[in-house]
């Protein structure tokens, strides 16, 4: 690619301060390591509401994964206190864990409810919610939970 090729780059694309920028990319970071244990701490409240228990194998079959990489988070989510495993009974959940559940569907909802009051197809928001959810601050989610209550009430 020359540079004629390269589309046009106007002012609005100058380089953010060195401090916002290193801030912005320290939060991406955290919210990566955060996601998949939100990811896999939701996914077992949900089996446990839907069949009242969470097992190994069923945690590998929906997050589509083997079920080493499943003991291995386990593992984690019970170091850091989300879980508590039981032989021969599955996951649960301890009172951190099931507050995490309710903190992350929570948000996800607001973040799938937000694109379909724009227009998303309902399958395509649930799909990116899943994305989004991790990723936006407190700031941006209330915005988008008022955005979406002031849409409702129209």
């Amino acid at each position: 690619m020359n540079e004629n090729d390269r589309p046009s780059i106007g002012p609005e694309s100058s380089l953010v301060a060195p401090d916002t920028q290193m801030e912005s990319f320290k939060q991406a970071r955290h919210n990566r390591r955060s996601e998949l244990v939100e990811d896999y701490v939701e996914l077992i409240a949900d089996l446990l509401a839907d069949g009242g228990e969470a097992r190994q194998v069923d945690i590998a079959q929906r997050l589509g994964v083997a079920q080493p990489t499943v003991a291995k988070m386990l593992k984690r989510l019970i170091a850091e206190g989300y879980i508590q495993q039981r032989p021969y009974r599955g996951v649960f959940l301890t009172e951190s864990g099931r507050e995490l559940a309710r903190f992350s569907r929570e948000r996800h909802q607001i973040v799938e409810s937000f694109l379909c009051s724009i227009g998303v197809s309902a399958e395509t928001a649930r799909i990116d919610a899943e994305g989004i959810e991790h990723h936006v601050s407190p700031e941006t989610l209330e915005a988008l939970r008022k955005f979406t209550a002031s849409k409702g009430s129209q």
